[in-house]
């Protein structure tokens, strides 16, 4: 399948798995920027190796996406899911000003999907 795959789908694709696996490492690390506005939205420390580890699983999906397509796919629903979630998570703790980061991380798993089909 890699090889009947457009450039364009495998660089977007690519860079929707770097951001995902971005994403999972700051939370793996606790880095700053991530737990403490997780804090600030109240979601519970209990969860954070859960929510990056749902992050690194959808990174690794994509990348095996590349070789089994069906994976790639589900792994990018998985990912729109997932930062859908957290925009309503953000929204329902008032942190309007903070909706924008996890679209950002959607937009190239958006993208993803729909240059596949």
């Amino acid at each position: 399948m890699f090889a009947e795959m457009s450039t364009t789908v495998a660089v977007v694709t690519a860079v929707a798995a770097f951001m995902a696996g971005f994403s999972a490492a700051a939370i793996f690390v606790r880095a700053k920027f991530v737990v403490e506005p997780l804090a600030e939205y109240g979601v519970p420390r209990s969860w954070w190796n859960w929510l990056g580890g749902a992050k690194a699983a959808g990174a690794l999906g994509l990348i095996v996406g590349f070789f089994v397509p069906l994976i790639g796919t589900l792994a990018a629903i998985g990912l729109i899911l997932y930062f859908a979630g957290a925009v309503i998570t953000i929204l329902r703790a008032r942190s309007y000003a903070h909706v924008p980061f996890p679209l950002v991380y959607m937009a190239p798993a958006v993208a993803a999907l729909a240059l596949t089909w």
